[in-house]
């Protein structure tokens, strides 16, 4: 009979007891792994929110993650920065929030502090200006996935959610949930000759706005009663001084094209189409980066913000269409005048542009299609690293004819 009780007590010790001393055991375990996390993300001066029994709430709530998130509001002195999660229930989770200088040792610190959250994920900022580079490079030569969002759809974004105020922490979450919910591209920083291009001819184009600015002062000073000399003499050396510029900045352009042989040919390529000069092909070459993250046609239309937008709502709203211009600005004017070229010269976008004039009589309107249509036939030329034909369609509807009596 004791035996038997021994028996019995051992078997309940071995089925019962033990395993729930094991349980007991790897609880403890997780709870000192999670409280480790969490005391990561701790900042001096905050609130623990419950202490330990806040950190077992979270244990028991812990789900699977499915997608990491770091959302930067990015200014000129300072980076405001949340940390987010996406769980496999499709919840998104803000856990962390810090601020560091925009500075190379803010980014260091910066990539340490997501590196011990254990979190590291997709970085997610807002274009801002020019401010933003400098840790986007950073990033993207440490290896990390980096996603650059236009401002306007972070401000869209920001409507949609229940936040009244706003301040950098709230921005920053904004970016951090948008970046949890889209599909965002990678970031790729420009090729260096690409980069110089922009960079000269940006510069190059403020330096001819200064210049056209100071011929209209000194015009407007010559028409005066009584012109002051000195003010003449002064706004003479300016726009000589901006003269001066411009020249150094084009033989710069031309000896770095001089000196990439494949960039040369691309150039050929795009300036086979009417109207398109050199100085134009530099320019879209340079704002696109190659084409290298654009698609397709809508998409580069898009992004120089020549897309349509229109309004309409049954029968009481009905707004005229328009283009956006809600993209790159420079591309919608290096695209101006080769448009106005192009439908003097050429007999097709001539035609393109008397149809459109036709049907709504506005002949700016009629030149803004044109622009879009030699944009996306530069993309094409350049993909298909084909010359321009301006006989292309009689050449085709040639073979179609063809085609047709040989079957016949």
């Amino acid at each position: 009979m004791r035996a038997t009780c021994g028996q019995t007590t051992k078997r309940y010790v071995l089925t019962k007891i033990w395993p729930t001393l094991f349980d007991l055991f790897e609880f403890e375990q997780n709870v000192r792994n999670t409280a480790e996390l969490y005391n990561q993300n701790i900042q001096p001066g905050d609130k623990t929110k419950g202490g330990f029994h806040f950190i077992i709430l979270k244990l028991i709530g812990m789900k699977k993650i499915l997608k990491q998130v770091t959302g930067i509001d990015v200014a000129q002195h300072e980076l405001v920065v949340c940390l987010g999660r996406l769980n496999e229930d499709l919840s998104t989770q803000l856990y962390g929030h810090k601020v560091f200088p925009n500075t190379s040792k803010g980014f260091v610190s910066l990539v340490q502090w997501v590196e011990k959250s254990g979190m590291v994920g997709r970085f997610v900022m807002e274009a801002t200006g020019v401010y933003h580079e400098s840790l986007a490079y950073f990033l993207a030569e440490k290896g990390y996935p980096v996603s650059i969002v236009l401002p306007n759809k972070i401000s869209n974004y920001f409507r949609t959610l229940a936040v009244k105020t706003i301040t950098d922490k709230t921005a920053a979450e904004a970016i951090t949930q948008f970046g949890l919910e889209r599909n965002l591209d990678n970031w790729e920083p420009p090729k260096g000759i690409y980069k110089k291009l922009r960079q000269l001819t940006r510069e190059r184009d403020q330096v001819v706005e200064t210049r056209t600015v100071a011929k209209n002062q000194l015009h407007a000073e010559i028409s005066e009663a009584y012109p002051n000399k000195t003010s003449l003499e002064r706004t003479k050396k300016l726009i000589a001084f901006l003269d001066k510029q411009e020249k150094e900045i084009t033989q710069e352009l031309q000896q770095l094209l001089r000196d990439d042989p494949e960039m040369k040919k691309l150039l050929v390529i795009l300036c086979s189409l009417p109207g398109i000069g050199l100085l134009t092909a530099v320019t879209v070459l340079a704002e696109t980066n190659g084409f290298d993250l654009i698609r397709n046609k809508r998409q580069l239309t898009s992004y120089a913000g020549l897309d349509v937008r229109e309004k309409q709502s049954g029968t009481s709203v009905k707004g005229k269409p328009k283009i956006s211009k809600k993209g790159n600005r420079h591309l919608r004017k290096a695209m101006h005048m080769p448009a106005l070229a192009a439908i003097r010269h050429d007999e097709r976008f001539k035609a393109v542009f008397a149809r459109l004039v036709s049907k709504h009589g506005i002949k700016m309107k009629a030149a803004v299609a044109v622009q879009r249509k030699l944009l996306e036939l530069m993309f094409t030329l350049y993909k298909n690293k084909t010359m321009y034909d301006k006989n292309y369609f009689i050449n085709q509807e040639a073979e179609v004819a063809q085609v047709i009596r040989t079957k016949n």
